[in-house]
């Protein structure tokens, strides 16, 4: 069995779900928006990249979100809580996405160009249920490079899927195309999270 343990393993586990944070800690905008920044290294279907993001530091924005949150304390004690929301028309930026990309040299004209076509067709022709599936499993993977970039950063997390996610979508304004995914709650932890246990992987794994 390997025995050391990387940085990387080290931040994986000593990541856990923080639910009470020192009140009055502030993260400047720049760092959280560094934050994002690095997590869109994650990937996404045909890198449609259809997160989006609602930060809520504001004390009155903290306290319309709480009851919405059904009343969980880490949203008005946390520093701010990142909304990851999902835009059903993100393959509108299918152009933009991949004309970045010949322009970067990632790929040929004529590769972006049928990536521009095959990405407005089949996620424009997909229903709202096949869209929403893939959206969420997008959301998935940065939500979780968020929480492990938050950790280095030396702030703690903790994600929230119970919330009311309509009543969210209406005290937010958020555009009819999008839709709330996840809460994550961000800042310096007043006490620790507790530990938890994980099933045996050999329980869980077959190899074929």
């Amino acid at each position: 069995m390997i025995e050391t343990q990387t940085a990387l393993e080290k931040i994986m586990h000593d990541r856990k779900s923080v639910r009470k944070y020192k009140e009055g800690v502030v993260i400047p905008q720049e760092k959280l928006l560094y934050l994002l920044e690095q997590a869109t290294s994650a990937p996404s279907s045909s890198n449609m990249q259809p997160w989006r993001f609602m930060v809520i530091q504001d004390e009155a924005a903290k306290q319309k979100l709480l009851p919405i949150a059904f009343n969980q304390e880490q949203i008005v004690q946390s520093s701010a809580t990142i909304a990851v929301l999902g835009d059903k028309k993100m393959y509108e930026k299918a152009e933009d996405i991949y004309n970045a990309s010949y322009e970067q040299g990632f790929m040929s004209r004529e590769v972006a160009d049928n990536m521009i076509k095959n990405s407005e067709k089949l996620y424009g022709g997909l229903s709202d249920e096949a869209l929403t599936n893939v959206i969420q499993f997008d959301a998935g993977l940065i939500s979780m490079q968020i929480m492990l970039l938050a950790k280095d950063m030396g702030y703690d997390t903790v994600p929230m899927g119970g919330f009311n996610k309509q009543q969210f979508a209406e005290a937010f304004d958020v555009p009819e195309n999008e839709f709330p995914i996840l809460l994550i709650s961000i800042g310096e932890a007043a006490a620790e999270a507790y530990g938890s246990s994980r099933i045996d992987v050999k329980e869980l794994t077959r190899f074929i």
